[in-house]
């Protein structure tokens, strides 16, 4: 397999630095001129740690993974780490409820998802290996230095689970200031609501600090990164690595994507984008990029794709209809690099023909649906379209209808309590529209 997504002429930087900030990836570092210097000069191990929270990463993991693939085109060595052991407790940063407990099972499944998603993305070196660590002050090591330009994966359950309780608090619960933890913006919106932060929870941030410590000290571990809401736990990561190893580490942190309303990016009425095609269809995905706001393409340009930087003030500097041309490309090029080019070309083929007329009818999103369903009475367009993912609420379903966003084979949906019957269909196939930009095929 080969891993060529970034090519040569991507910038015309060649320090991975001045590349990331370039395309706006960079918020914080503990020290600039020191990492910048670093990663100039030496070819570094770093990390950025993924919860497996769930059985497949989505769009906002997607931007991390960017950075580690610039980072390897670059020289350096990934290390991707899997919190087999933070996932049992889960990140309170950002949240406003506690995160569900999962078992152990569905945190190894996770995991091991996890995994078979980072291999499409980065050239791994399979043979390399974290070896011991079996409590609190016993170092562990790694079997062999990484291939030169390969990354590596790590559990932290290697580490985190063996440890004894009494052990890990007296030698790292000491080196955490409680005062301090609770000013760090990570806690304080769980703070201040109801329920507040549980005790359980405010070990994360020990947790997250030990990984960088123990990786810092076993394997050389010189730089954590992360997305902007992890600042606290990177900064307490470097400051325990200082105490309890003497080494230097280094944090920085990473633009959520996030839209020109300030809004997180990748949320549907479905749910999360997911990067796997069976819980998000290429076509959905590419739809949702050739959707963006007029304001948010150079940010996606610049963040997920990568054309070189004047290609990408070039597009996304159009006007009018033509920004629409961006918007394809945009869509086209994520989609390639998360579901290969024949998806994108077939995704680019649907979106055509359902926008346009021309194209291949083949390629729009179609369900099979049981013929039953529309026998008789049928079913009620609204509820069709919320069980299709179409809206999120039947409230919604009937807004749509009322401000004329919604068609069945090219003609307006006045009538909210209208009932979807067999004889609507022609040869078999029913296609929804809603608004100007969703498809949907129903096929018996």
């Amino acid at each position: 397999m080969k891993f060529d997504f970034i090519p040569d002429d991507v910038s015309k930087f060649d320090n991975v630095y001045d590349v990331l900030k370039e395309r706006g990836f960079i918020e914080q570092s503990t020290d600039e001129e020191k990492v910048r210097e670093l990663l100039q000069n030496e070819k570094v191990k770093f990390y950025i740690g993924f919860d497996p929270t769930a059985d497949c990463l989505h769009v906002g993991h997607f931007m991390q993974v960017i950075i580690m693939m610039y980072m390897q085109k670059f020289g350096h060595t990934p290390v991707v780490l899997i919190g087999g052991g933070t996932g049992m407790v889960g990140d309170p940063s950002g949240r406003t409820d506690m995160r569900q407990i999962m078992t152990v099972e569905t945190i190894e499944h996770n995991c091991n998802q996890f995994k078979k998603l980072f291999d499409k993305f980065l050239d791994f070196d399979e043979e390399w290996e974290y070896v011991g660590n079996e409590g609190v002050y016993v170092p562990g090591h790694e079997n062999k230095k990484p291939e030169p330009g390969k990354a590596v994966a790590v559990n932290n359950a290697r580490w985190l689970r063996p440890l004894n309780y009494i052990d890990f608090v007296r030698e790292i619960g000491s080196a955490f200031n409680v005062n301090t933890m609770l000013r760090a913006e990570c806690f304080k919106q769980r703070m201040e609501r109801e329920g507040g932060l549980t005790f359980f929870e405010l070990n994360y941030m020990l947790m997250q600090s030990y990984d960088f410590m123990v990786m810092a000290r076993d394997f050389d571990v010189k730089i954590q990164f992360g997305g902007n809401d992890q600042w606290s736990n990177i900064i307490g990561g470097v400051e325990l690595t200082r105490k309890k190893t003497g080494k230097e580490v280094y944090g920085m942190t990473f633009s959520l994507l996030t839209n020109s309303e300030g809004k997180k990016m990748g949320k549907t009425a479905k749910g999360a984008l997911w990067l796997s095609p069976e819980k998000t269809s290429p076509y959905e995905f590419f739809q949702y990029w050739r959707n963006v706001g007029d304001a948010d393409v150079n940010k996606c340009l610049r963040m997920l794709t990568f054309l070189p930087m004047d290609e990408v003030n070039r597009l996304s500097s159009l006007e009018g209809a033509e920004i629409n041309k961006a918007k394809e490309i945009l869509a086209y090029e994520v989609t390639k690099l998360v579901h290969g080019e024949e998806e994108a070309r077939k995704a680019l083929d649907g979106a055509r023909a359902a926008f346009a007329g021309g194209g291949d009818k083949a390629n729009i999103p179609t369900v099979k649906m049981d013929k039953s369903v529309f026998e008789s009475e049928g079913i009620g367009v609204v509820a069709l379209i919320k069980e299709l993912g179409l809206v999120p609420s039947n409230r919604e379903g009937m807004m749509t209808i009322e401000q004329g966003g919604l068609s069945i084979n090219g003609k307006k949906v006045t009538d909210k309590k209208v009932n979807v019957t067999l004889d609507m269909f022609e040869d078999g196939k029913l296609l929804i529209q809603k608004g100007k930009k969703k498809f949907q095929m129903i096929e018996l």
